[in-house]
This record gives structure tokens, sequence and C-alpha cells, in this order.
């Protein structure tokens, strides 16, 4: 792949202009990025079984699929690198250098096809095309940009930066930082009501979760949750958002239009099993939390909260992306 990094406002906002459309309607494939042994396994949720695990680069992180769910992107935290992979063929296709841009984490693939990756190393947000022929970047100018979500309709991303307790705020469409909310100590996950008017922080240091005014930053509501919320996710209705709490093994459920936690979902109910990312099924029938620690993923049924299968993933399991591509079966050798 071509792999020229250019600064251009253009571009950015080329990427920005038509990201619009809905989630896929059904999940095949559990794609998992394993960043203690370097791999990415993909889950076949019929099954439960791992169809593949295949190499990544440095410590593979967060994982973006693309609108028709037939590729992904696999960030190389530990790298200036994201590796892209045909889901359906289970096969590595590409591999995007965006240095200067260094350490990408957090990632979203757009509907209109741009991808937006967090690259905390160089305090930036990285926009890039599917084949890296063209990327640019925008300074966030604070420390630990990590995680990002993006406004679809607005032409907005926001980035949440650990170091500087801050949410940094991008006007896309014009390619540059417009401001940085003030967070609580250590905003990490973050995610968008439906109709993009709040933006939801989890505050892992104060175990909060803030509700600000998405335009203005203004603090609409505190909530408090469970012990070190890393993740946090609202459901495809919108109606819940979920946290997925690492010190206590357990999922905080918010009702979102009352700002309060209804229920506590236990998974392992301990620090040790490191539960980290956080996802919705695309139904919003089933959660899958990552349980780092243990090389393994949690499904959860959202109705009944119950623990339904562990499905094996590799080492250090944490990124974690759903596709409606079940994958092909690998061709059997023939004897002789």
């Amino acid at each position: 792949m071509k792999n020229t990094l250019l600064a251009s406002a253009a571009l950015i906002g080329a990427l920005a202009a038509t990201i619009t459309g809905a989630a896929p309607s059904a999940a095949q494939t559990l794609l998992v990025g394993n960043k203690a042994e370097d791999t990415v396994s993909f889950i076949d949720l019929e099954t439960g079984k791992e169809a593949a695990r295949l190499p990544t680069g440095d410590m593979p992180h967060e994982i973006a699929v693309s609108p028709d769910g037939r590729r992904a992107f696999v960030v190389n935290y530990g790298e200036t690198t994201v590796d892209l992979f045909d889901v359906e063929r289970m096969k590595k296709i590409g591999t995007c250098n965006l240095a200067p841009n260094a350490r990408p984490h957090g990632i979203v693939w757009t509907q209109s096809g741009g991808i937006l990756a967090t690259t905390e190393g160089s305090r930036t947000l990285t926009l890039f095309t599917p084949d890296c022929g063209r990327a640019s970047a925008i300074p966030t100018d604070q420390e630990t940009s990590h995680m990002v979500v993006v406004d679809e309709e607005r032409g907005r991303a926001y980035v949440s930066n650990l170091g500087s307790r801050t949410v940094t705020v991008i006007d896309l469409a014009a390619g540059k930082k417009l401001t940085d909310f003030t967070a609580a100590d250590e905003p990490e996950g973050l995610d968008l009501s439906n109709d993009g008017s709040e933006l939801w922080v989890a505050n892992r240091a104060s175990n909060t979760v803030y509700v600000l005014d998405a335009m203005t930053g203004e603090r609409l509501a505190s909530i408090d949750v469970g012990a070190m919320p890393i993740r946090i996710a609202i459901s495809p209705d919108g109606k819940w958002a979920a946290t997925s709490n690492l010190k206590d093994g357990s999922i905080s459920i918010i009702d979102v239009a009352a700002r309060k936690v209804v229920r506590t979902i236990p998974v392992s109910g301990e620090e040790a099993s490191q539960q980290v990312t956080l996802i919705w099924s695309p139904d919003g029938s089933r959660l899958y939390a990552a349980e780092t620690a243990d090389g393994r993923i949690a499904e959860i049924d959202f109705a009944s909260g119950k623990v339904l299968r562990r499905l094996g993933a590799g080492e250090g399991s944490d990124g974690l992306g759903i596709s409606p591509v079940r994958t092909l079966p690998k061709p059997q050798r023939q004897p002789g």
C-alpha cells in the first residue's frame, strides 16, 4: 500500500462530508485484538469457536469494522501502523503507516469510508483512507489522546485525553480543533447519545460517568458507577448506557433518559480478569466484554444479565469488533 501523509483540510472535509448510516442488523464474526501476543482472533459467533488467529503489528488494541463488514482495521499501539484484514477470508491484506503520527489506539471507520484513529504518541487525531493513499493529522495538543467517537451527522469528533483530563472537540469538515472540554480524572471511554446532543464520558479514576452537552461541554449529570469504568457504550436503540468496570469485573447499566444506574451485571466479579473493552451486538440483545487477563470474551444476555458463553481468544484479548459477515471455512488439504 502507498503511505503518504498529507496535511490537507480539504481531504478531511471530503472524508467527513457524507458520514451517515446505521449499524449492521446481524452479527456473525467477532474480531479480537490480542495485545499481549500480537495477534487478532476471528470468532464465529454461531459456533462460538475461534476460526483463525493471525499475526498483527506490536500491541494490537482497538478495531474498526468497515460499514459493509467485509474489512477491519486493527491498530498497532506499539508502532505507527494499522493492519487491514479481509474478514470473510481471514487474511491480512495491507498495513498503513501513519508516521510521523505514533501509537494509534482508538479507531472509527465512518459510513463515508474515512477512518479516524487517535495517535497519542504525537498528540494527534489521524484521518486516512482505506488504501492509505491519503492521510492527514489534526493536533489535539493534549496528553494521552486515547479514544475517539464521531458525530456522523454534524461531522465532529471527540477525543478523550487521559493525561490532560479533557475531551478535545474537532471539526472534521474544517480540519481543526475547536476546544477542549474539562472532564474528571482520567476520562477514557466515550460515546454519544443517538441524537448526538449528549457526550457520555467514563471517568475511570473517579468511578463516575459525566453527561456533557456535546455542543457546549456543560455538565448535565454525574452518575456513580462501578469501580474503574474504563469503557462506556450506548445501546443501538439509545435507551441504555453500559460501563465496563475493570476493578470489580462488572457492567453498570444506566437508563439514558433517567440518567441513573438501574442494575449491575456481575461478569467475573473480580479485578483479576482485567475486564476492558465492551461492545453491544447490533440488535442490542447481547454485550461482549473482553476479559483481558483471561484471554477470553464474555458474551452476556442483556435481558437476563447472564453470561451465556466465554469465547476463547488470545493472550491479552482487548479490542473488539463485530461484523455481519461470516468467515469462510478454511479449505481442507486433499490427501495425496
